[in-house]
């Protein structure tokens, strides 16, 4: 069944790699879609290739935008308001990598610009569609993780620090909104043999360190998670089978998240899928706690 017809999505980061893979599973599962994303000739073949997945009167729409520019984001946002009578869902896919070496040794601007771009354009895309979503009382709005969020990423401080706080901005909004029935959860996509797999590559171990360049060798050469896994999540994340389940991070690879609406109750009710401290105990150890 098409559980998303009816529905109206804006997808950010969405001209390639799993924005792209996103944008089609939302089509096939019968959605309207906004794509947007920084180049203007990726996102024009981005979206011909989604919009022949459009059945009868679904639309798909393209809107070239930089979203760490609030202006192009207001833009991107209105444009939906205009489009559609309603907009549901949001996905924030969009990401870079950013500098890549010693923190001390990388650009500044580089390290500020992947912040701007992984933390800041998912805030103020956030803050563009939270209006229109607690008007109408209800929304989905989908952050994609990584890696850097629950391990270390040494020679990648600015994508790793990016991707934990924007679980945390997820785990925190999803607590504020919850009042107007909006959703708000982050995706672990898994190892993805996308452009930013090439970009480690071609950085070299000299850049990324030599054992994350081998498993990223070792990725491109066995293949990667595929883009299927978290375009389902997605999907699933987006649609009414959903409703309810907020402040989660959902591995794709990993998680059993087609179960999840049979222990929502559980879920809500704790800390499991967060963002948490390890303290002594919850190692085994008998130490660590004030007498």
């Amino acid at each position: 069944m098409a559980s998303l017809a009816g529905r109206a999505a804006i997808i950010t980061g969405a001209s390639q790699g799993l924005g792209l893979a996103i944008a089609r599973a939302f089509v096939q599962a019968g959605a309207d879609v906004i794509l947007c994303a920084r180049d203007a000739e990726t996102l024009v073949t981005a979206r011909d290739d989604v919009a022949m997945l459009a059945v009868g009167a679904q639309r798909v729409i393209a809107v070239q935008a930089d979203i760490s520019q609030t202006m192009d984001v207001n833009r991107v946002v209105a444009t939906a308001q205009e489009a559609f009578e309603h907009v549901h869902i949001l996905v924030n896919n969009a990401g870079i990598y950013g500098p890549k070496g010693l923190l001390e040794q990388t650009n500044w601007d580089d390290w500020v610009r992947a912040i701007e771009v992984n933390l800041l354009g998912s805030v103020l895309m956030c803050r563009a569609v939270l209006p229109h979503f607690k008007a109408q009382r209800y929304g989905k709005i989908v952050q994609l993780s990584g890696g850097g969020a629950t391990n270390p990423l040494p020679r990648l401080s600015a994508y790793a620090a990016s991707k934990a706080a924007v679980v945390r901005l997820a785990e925190t909004l999803a607590a504020e909104v919850q009042p107007w029935h909006i959703d708000v959860n982050a995706i672990a996509p898994g190892a993805l043999n996308t452009r930013m797999l090439t970009e480690v590559l071609e950085a070299g171990p000299d850049q990324v360190g030599l054992e994350f360049y081998e498993r990223a060798l070792k990725q491109k050469t066995h293949g990667g998670a595929g883009l299927e896994s978290g375009a389902r999540l997605a999907v699933f994340l987006a649609s009414a089978a959903s409703d309810g389940l907020t402040g989660k991070l959902l591995s794709a690879v990993w998680d059993p998240w087609e179960n999840i609406p049979d222990h929502r109750a559980d879920l809500q009710a704790s800390d499991v899928y967060t963002l948490r401290r390890i303290v002594p105990k919850d190692r085994g150890f008998g130490w660590g706690e004030r007498s």
